[in-house]
């Protein structure tokens, strides 16, 4: 195997083969079932504007569908941050990470403060070795919020007609 061809880790090296593998296993865990719907919840319904709001959801029918999405995100990060998936695999293949990143990120100061500094820090450590994922983030938020600004006059004028 070449060197090229290998990602380190530990005292041990993964190849491009095996980190393609991994890669793919986590897509297949993002297609289950459950996931699925935990997923549709935080892109569709879940839009926190403060801590109050994330409690709200913590603390609802939705918190396993929370956790589950935040938590698989986070370790998938950590994958990559230790090294047995290189950023660049990562990034070209998967974009979801980013998105649940800048719904959270306005507000994860108050969410560490109450449940503890550890919070997201795998993802947030991606983000920051990302070029360019501020102004990535930046952009994401403002779309979601043109969406939602659509969306409820489609409502409103529903309600009107």
């Amino acid at each position: 195997m070449a060197a090229e061809d290998q990602v380190a880790i530990g005292v041990f090296a993964m190849s491009k083969y095996q980190e393609a593998e991994l890669v793919l296993k986590l897509y297949e865990l993002r297609r289950d079932e459950t996931m699925r719907k935990a997923r549709d919840w935080f892109f569709l319904e879940f839009n926190p504007e403060s801590i109050a709001d994330f409690n709200s959801a913590m603390f609802s029918a939705h918190s396993g569908h929370l956790r589950m999405v935040m938590s698989y995100w986070d370790m998938a990060a950590a994958l990559v941050n230790h090294g047995a998936i290189s950023p660049e695999l990562f990034n070209d293949t998967n974009g979801e990470h980013f998105s649940v990143f800048a719904k959270l990120e306005p507000i994860l100061p108050d969410i560490r403060a109450s449940i503890g500094p550890q919070f997201l820090h795998s993802l947030e450590k991606l983000m920051d070795a990302t070029p360019n994922s501020r102004e990535r983030l930046l952009a994401i938020r403002q779309r979601t919020r043109s969406i939602r600004s659509q969306l409820a006059s489609r409502q409103h004028g529903s309600d009107q007609a």
